[in-house]
């Protein structure tokens, strides 16, 4: 597997980061240490959570098999953000809970230091100074490496970059965002600032919930029991069938599909390939329920997509641009 810097950071991470918000949910304790073991063993060093995913027990998954590891050759990221708690300091980005919860984690992750810690959203009602000042003390004080966004506006991203010079504080090296066929609109504003800014630009989502798997074709009637895309539509959750079963979702599925058979490769490994194609300081976060899923995943970091695929795919899943970017483009582009 490939490395490459995250941002303008000299922190060194794997192509792929592997996504452990299924641990202690979908799976297993046991399968998510194979799982960890499996993508160790293809070279990968990145793994992401979040103190919210299954309330602490894929952190504590990853720290039981930490112990059996050499810590320092691991980046581990971790988030903060969404309810921990009844109380109310038990959710945002406030000094008090933020503090709280880097212990939390860090006992959980058997580690006593975070080296990616992430804000998991923007947070309206916690000013930025009062974030970005703790993350700063974190910083300096061992417990956190380097910090970084997910799910920030670009007005409240450049507004967290600007406070951060202002005052002299640690500032973001990362963003992580959604991005995939299906979901393009990280490409209106955020790519480009991520690179004006020299940011990393870590992808959740790269194979949106499993419409990009190939498992959902033209012509079902629904999802199958027990698929990702089930279980999106009971919870409300943005994959679910309501929201993507129309023209442009199956257009942009048969396109794959034909690239899939041209290349003799999975959907969801054109899927990930393409991303490395449309921007190439991209990172995938591959998450998985089963083991040769993620095996899959993993082979796509194995070759790459053609200019050719590359073109054809993005034309195909491009969708009509919003005001004000429609006119920018045809008057300045």
């Amino acid at each position: 597997m490939d490395y490459k810097f995250l941002g303008r950071s000299g922190l060194r991470v794997s192509s792929l980061c592997l996504g452990a918000m299924t641990f202690g949910r979908e799976t297993s304790k046991s399968d998510s240490h194979r799982m960890l073991d499996m993508f160790a063993a293809a070279g990968g060093n990145f793994v992401d959570t979040a103190n919210v995913y299954s309330q602490g027990l894929s952190e504590e998954i990853i720290g039981t098999w930490l112990k059996t590891q050499k810590r320092d050759d691991f980046v581990i990221a971790t988030k903060v953000r969404f309810p921990m708690g009844n109380g109310p300091n038990d959710s945002g980005l406030g000094r008090k809970h933020i503090i709280q919860q880097v212990e939390a984690s860090l006992e959980r992750l058997k580690t006593d230091y975070i080296y990616l810690y992430q804000l998991h959203c923007q947070d309206p009602y916690t000013p930025l100074e009062e974030t970005l000042g703790t993350l700063d003390e974190l910083v300096h004080q061992g417990r956190v490496r380097y910090i970084g966004a997910s799910n920030f506006s670009p007005s409240m991203l450049q507004k967290a970059l600007e406070i951060s010079r202002s005052g002299r504080w640690e500032a973001f090296i990362s963003l992580q965002a959604k991005y995939n066929l299906l979901v393009r609109s990280s490409e209106w504003e955020l790519l480009p600032q991520c690179e004006r800014e020299g940011l990393g630009f870590m992808v959740w989502g790269p194979l949106h919930g499993g419409w990009l798997s190939g498992r959902y074709r033209r012509g079902m009637g629904g999802p199958p029991a027990e698929s990702r895309v089930e279980m999106a539509q009971k919870e409300g959750w943005f994959e679910s069938w309501a929201n993507y079963n129309n023209e442009h979702t199956w257009k942009v599925i048969d396109a794959l599909m034909e690239v899939s058979v041209e290349t003799e490769r999975s959907p969801a490994q054109v899927a990930l390939n393409w991303l490395k194609v449309n921007y190439s300081m991209s990172v995938p976060i591959v998450g998985a329920r089963k083991l040769e899923h993620l095996k899959d995943n993993l082979d796509s970091a194995k070759w790459k997509l053609s200019a050719k695929h590359g073109e054809y795919l993005s034309k195909v899943s491009e969708v009509p641009l919003p005001y004000p970017y429609d006119m920018i483009r045809q008057n300045c582009c």
